[in-house]
């Protein structure tokens, strides 16, 4: 008897009882069918009837090793395409099966595990690969809300050719589908703190600048020959080129208000997703527009991250990168217990953070206090507030009195301040915001116009 230390034996000799436990109807059947011929054959002694015995007996048996020897040469993947989808849109998922042995497969059925807000699960059957064959089939999922789901893992029901046994496997691998807030295309206004060192003035600054100006680097690969600075390269001795200037980038901070406490009601229409869905469009927009944005929420959590910069986004080439960490950061946002904005207010208030963009909830006496101090680190500020009562009616301008109160309070203290209710459009808001920025209204100073900041 050999000795068996890495447990193998075990393992195979639990694969066996698992392929014998798959045996169907139809080969059990056969099976018993097959026992009770050859005890018939003994009692009565006939030769001819034990042989019809081991033939029914052994045909589910061999059929059992058929399926047990391919339950480890079928190969199964899994693509999304795309991996990340706004709420409501679909995405396809691609499944590819793929027989590595060298004997065909029986009857094949595909079932891939998915929650069940993406839909039902579906099911495939593919009739017989061959040989080193494979096979491709597709499903679409849609979640109209936002989150991570999981795909998997991927079952697969392998059948012998006679039917006599039927075996599951599961694969370990699993992907993931995130659905992110949608984005909603707002219009390019002039905004308050807009980048300035891109466009003509950046190149009149360079041409202005003589040769003592320049500070020459040591030459990279890749580096444009063009940019050798050859008074500095006779200096040092080795090749020395002109060091890129790096154009000024404008910040913003865009808040979002996730307390418990300010947003009343939940699902795909409620005002919570509305203010998620806003917060993700005016990231993604004025990331297009070339700022370095923060995503800031009440609980004092910033995306990029306080590694660098204080949370901004890096360069400008970044900004897809950028984007795709907020959406995703956005896709997994929840309500928080915090009933203050006091943890966001102390991140606000270590330096001037430029343009801050608010998607505020209910704010009572106290957070509309806090919010208007917000308003003094920053050289702009507009806040869309939340109508909470009208959104737990569903009907727009069933707010109570006291909301223009606070707006009033806001709009002292510099903001532009604008109530939000069902069935607003950002896009009309942000309009909105920048002619009352222009036309100089109590509002403040105007934060979607006029003459623009810039940032080092």
């Amino acid at each position: 008897m050999s000795a068996d230390p890495d447990g193998s034996g075990e393992e195979e000799k639990g694969a066996l009882r698992t392929a014998l436990a798959g045996l169907t109807t139809r080969g059990r059947s056969f099976l018993a069918a097959g026992v009770a011929a050859a005890v018939c054959s003994y009692v009565l002694g006939q030769g001819d009837l034990l042989r019809v015995g081991l033939l029914l007996a052994s045909l589910p048996l061999v059929c059992v090793a058929v399926v047990y020897r391919t339950r480890y040469r079928v190969a199964g993947s899994r693509r999304l395409s795309p991996a990340r989808v706004p709420a409501g849109s679909e995405a396809r998922v691609h499944l590819r099966i793929d027989n590595v042995s060298r004997l065909p497969t029986g009857l094949l059925m595909l079932q891939d595990r998915v929650p069940y807000v993406l839909g039902p699960r579906p099911r495939f059957v593919l009739d017989r690969v061959e040989a080193g064959g494979r096979r491709e089939v597709s499903y679409r999922v849609r979640s109209d809300l936002r989150g991570r789901y999981p795909l998997g893992p991927l079952q697969l029901r392998l059948n012998d050719p006679f039917g006599m046994c039927e075996l599951t496997r599961a694969f370990s691998a699993y992907d993931t589908l995130t659905v992110v807030p949608r984005v909603e295309p707002l219009p390019a206004v002039r905004l308050t703190g807009e980048a300035a060192g891109y466009g003509d003035g950046r190149h009149r600054s360079l041409a202005l600048a003589g040769e003592d100006d320049v500070i020459p680097r040591g030459y990279r690969h890749g580096d444009d020959l063009r940019r050798v600075h050859w008074r500095s390269t006779a200096r040092y001795g080795e090749l020395m080129v002109r060091r890129e200037e790096q154009p000024r980038r404008a910040h913003c901070t865009v808040l979002l208000d996730t307390r418990y406490v300010a947003h009343q009601g939940s699902g795909p229409d409620s005002g919570f997703e509305w203010a998620v869905s806003g917060a993700a469009s005016a990231a993604v927009h004025l990331l297009e527009r070339g700022y370095a944005v923060r995503l800031l929420t009440d609980t004092g959590s910033s995306v990029p991250g306080p590694d660098g910069g204080g949370g901004f986004s890096g360069s400008s080439h970044d900004s897809a990168e950028t984007a795709g960490l907020m959406l995703d950061t956005l896709a997994v946002v929840d309500h928080s217990d915090d009933v203050g904005l006091s943890a966001a207010y102390d991140v606000l208030r270590g330096g001037n953070e430029g343009l801050l963009v608010a998607f505020f909830g209910d704010l009572d006496e106290e957070q509309s206090a806090l919010a208007a101090r917000m308003r003094q680190r920053t050289t702009a500020a507009v806040a869309f507030v939340l109508d909470g009562a009208a959104w737990a009616r569903g009907v727009p301008g069933a707010g109570p009195q006291p909301l223009e109160e606070r707006l009033r309070r806001l709009r002292e203290a510099g903001w532009t301040a604008l109530p939000v209710g069902p069935g607003s459009s950002l896009a009309q808001l942000w309009r909105q915001a920048d002619a009352m920025g222009m036309a100089g209204t109590d509002a403040g100073p105007s934060v979607l116009g006029g003459k623009t900041g810039s940032w080092a």
